[in-house]
């Protein structure tokens, strides 16, 4: 078997040294540890669990109002963790529940305009730090880190914690 420093055979595709990898592996765990810091900030200082503002982001991120199984299925949760998230972020005047549709047990969940200031002002030094990275590149290198962002959260999506 080749190294990973052997040059590529004639037509194949080129192989990527493990240090490259290695080095995605530091970058992506750096990054997540400081979003992750920025995240427990925000949390304690609302009275949040982690948790609470992973469901938020998922609630403001969604295309349609999600509904509170849907919420659990994305975040991993039982009922009942996600029942009690969503009672703190009620309390915590982040989410409003709504029977909007024509089947009354159906339950929507909607960020509440007005909480909204308090996460952009909070996370507004990460807005800023994100635009001055992202001036440092090019329109077709953005568009090449954009894809793999994306391609990052899709793979990682796919992926599904083993308990034993």
């Amino acid at each position: 078997m080749a190294s990973t420093d052997d040059p590529e055979p004639q037509g194949a595709a080129p192989v990527r040294p493990t240090a490259d990898l290695q080095r995605f592996a530091v970058e992506l765990r750096r990054m997540n540890g400081e979003i992750n810091r920025l995240v427990h900030g925000f949390a304690l200082g609302q009275g949040l669990h982690p948790t609470d503002i992973q469901a938020l982001a998922a609630i403001l991120d969604a295309d349609e109002p999600l509904t509170p199984g849907r919420l659990r299925e994305h975040l991993g949760l039982t009922s009942g963790a996600v029942t009690a998230c969503l009672d703190r972020l009620e309390r915590a005047g982040h989410i409003r529940r709504s029977r909007e549709s024509t089947d009354r047990r159906v339950i929507h969940l909607h960020y509440v305009e007005g909480a909204r200031s308090a996460a952009r002002a909070y996370f507004l030094p990460l807005a800023e730090a994100t635009e001055g990275a992202r001036s440092r590149f090019s329109a077709d290198e953005q568009s090449v880190i954009l894809r793999f962002l994306a391609a990052m959260n899709d793979e990682m999506a796919g992926l599904r914690v083993l308990r034993r």
